[in-house]
């Protein structure tokens, strides 16, 4: 009986074995029919096409179609783009650490990194590129200008630049260098007990950013609360992610698996260091755009029971990518598992291709949701689709005029005239403008090109234009005409109303002249709601 279940075992085993070599064969043939198909197909352009054609070209835009039917972060990174990967795993880069735009065939000095080669070559915002490398720029499309600041670090460029403040041309040679933006942005006390740091992304090395700023933080005796802000912190290394958890977390505590379709791919990520503060009562700030790794800090922080979440539901990628060489030095980034957080939930949005138009997730059944429960006071989460937070704050809205200002680049242009004649200002903390420079702007802004019209003003021209093509006009015309006059005002009755938000926004950007984004990043809390709702959170944790 023994030998003959031992046969039967034996005979199944042999089935599954000749079954698994069959699909293998089947599917390798059929991977090799189709590539014999294309490389037909491609010959036949490359002979018979009526136009000329570029086959390289054609063949890797067909790859990137390919990747991207699979989901929106399989993609190909090209063996002459090392710039991105660089970016994407280190978050630097070789060049001289300034962004630059056009004006008219003009070429600016948008920004200035902080500590940057630019700036200790000393230039500006609003300094003006004639030449690079003795190339006159006026005639190059801006990416070409930016390819020509780059190269290796060590490396020069020698620019020619007119100077915003003193009109002067001068020939400036700047070496480049390995550009790294920092993850951590700002931090420092906002309040008398509140400490604050702002992360940004998660880059190689940048949860050592993070400890040394809540290191710093700690220095403090008055600390009593941490508010780390995720808000739009796209993410980046999941590495980096566990060990800035390990900050707030025992050492050996599970903060998130990876789970794929190779063993290799399973792995459970646990800390390995003891905490800076286990115990500091924590708050973790997010919105639509806290993607990946940012989702596996706030959502590990609060399956642990260990901060509280403040902002707006998050971007729901449950998703983890490799990045794997595939020859002559091109590489994919490739979606090989989805990673799982401590209460087990999965974060990834069941459909990402539909999403808000701010790319928040959608509306989701509540057949396609899963309860789970968080590990110490058993709080019902949930999968799904990101993480929900514990206190759902909406961001503040901005008028229309406001947004068409930023949109037309008109607070960017108007700070670049204001630093102009300012070499100094007082510090973030301390700097407003005064009524009177406000009142400088709105002249000045006036007399510009931006749609100053209300929301409401927008909506009352649709149903006018609606009411002139269906014939019922004629009977409201007086009552439209009023209406219409009433919402039809002039870009300073505009620019005056809605002061207080223009100015702070015009605020943030005279600032980053000054105080780059360490400076911006800190002055935007002044008027942040959800910063609001986040310090009050903290208070009663």
């Amino acid at each position: 009986m023994i030998f003959k279940r031992f046969i039967t075992v034996g005979a199944t085993i042999c089935m599954l074995l000749a079954s698994a070599v069959a699909g293998a064969q089947s599917q390798s043939f059929r991977i090799g029919k189709n590539l014999e198909v294309q490389m037909n197909v491609l010959r036949e352009i490359a002979l018979l096409y009526v136009d000329s054609v570029h086959i390289d070209s054609l063949i890797k835009e067909s790859t990137i179609s390919m990747l991207g039917s699979l989901d929106p972060y399989t993609v190909l990174i090209p063996d002459d783009d090392r710039e991105s990967l660089e970016m994407l795993t280190t978050g630097s880069y070789g060049g001289i650490g300034a962004i630059i735009r056009k004006k008219g065939n003009n070429v600016l000095i948008a920004e200035v990194y902080e500590n940057s080669a630019a700036a200790k070559a000393g230039l500006v915002d609003g300094d003006e590129i004639l030449r690079i490398n003795g190339d006159v720029v006026t005639t190059l499309p801006l990416d070409e200008c930016s390819a020509r600041m780059r190269g290796n670090a060590g490396t020069d460029v020698v620019f020619e630049i007119k100077k915003l403040r003193s009109g002067d041309t001068l020939e400036i040679k700047i070496t480049r260098e390995k550009i790294h933006i920092p993850d951590v942005v700002f931090h420092g006390m906002v309040s008398d007990s509140i400490g604050y740091i702002r992360i940004t992304g998660f880059t190689l090395g940048g949860a050592k950013d993070v400890r040394r700023a809540l290191l710093e933080l700690k220095k403090d005796p008055a600390l009593k609360k941490v508010v780390l802000d995720l808000r739009g912190n796209g993410g980046g290394l999941l590495d980096e992610a566990v060990e800035i958890v390990s900050l707030f977390v025992p050492k050996n505590t599970m903060v998130v698996s990876s789970k794929g379709k190779f063993k290799q791919a399973d792995i459970d990520y646990y800390t390995t260091q003891e905490p800076v503060d286990a115990r500091v009562p924590l708050v973790v700030m997010v919105n639509s755009s806290s993607a990946s790794s940012s989702e596996i800090v706030a959502g590990a922080l609060q399956d642990l029971d260990r901060a509280t979440i403040v902002g707006t539901r998050t971007f729901g990628k449950g998703l983890v990518q490799s990045i794997r060489d595939v020859g002559y030095n091109n590489r994919i980034k490739i979606t090989t598992a989805k990673y799982y957080i401590p209460s087990g939930r999965c974060v990834q949005a069941i459909d990402y291709s539909r999403r808000n138009e701010d790319g928040s997730v959608g509306y989701i059944p509540d057949s396609l949701i899963t309860p789970y429960k968080t590990l110490n006071l058993g709080r019902t989460v949930y999968d799904g689709g990101g993480i929900v937070p514990d206190v759902v704050v909406a961001p503040k809205e901005y008028s229309r005029p406001a947004i068409a200002l930023i949109y037309a680049e008109l607070l960017h242009e108007y700070s670049i005239i204001y630093s102009k004649d300012k070499e100094k200002i007082a510090l973030p903390s301390e700097f407003s403008l005064s009524m009177q420079e406000y009142d400088a702007f709105v002249e000045w802004a006036s007399g510009k090109e931006f749609d100053h019209r209300s929301a409401t003003k927008v909506e009352f021209d649709k149903v006018l234009a609606l009411a002139k093509r269906e014939s019922v006009y004629s009977g409201t015309k007086k009552e439209m005409e009023e209406l219409g006059a009433l919402l039809d005002k002039s870009k300073s009755e505009v620019l005056n109303e809605n002061r207080e938000e223009i100015k702070s926004l015009l605020e943030e950007e005279i600032i980053n002249r000054y105080y780059y984004q360490r400076g911006r990043a800190e002055i935007m809390l002044r008027n942040d709601i959800q910063f609001d709702k986040a310090k009050e959170a903290a208070l009663l944790n």
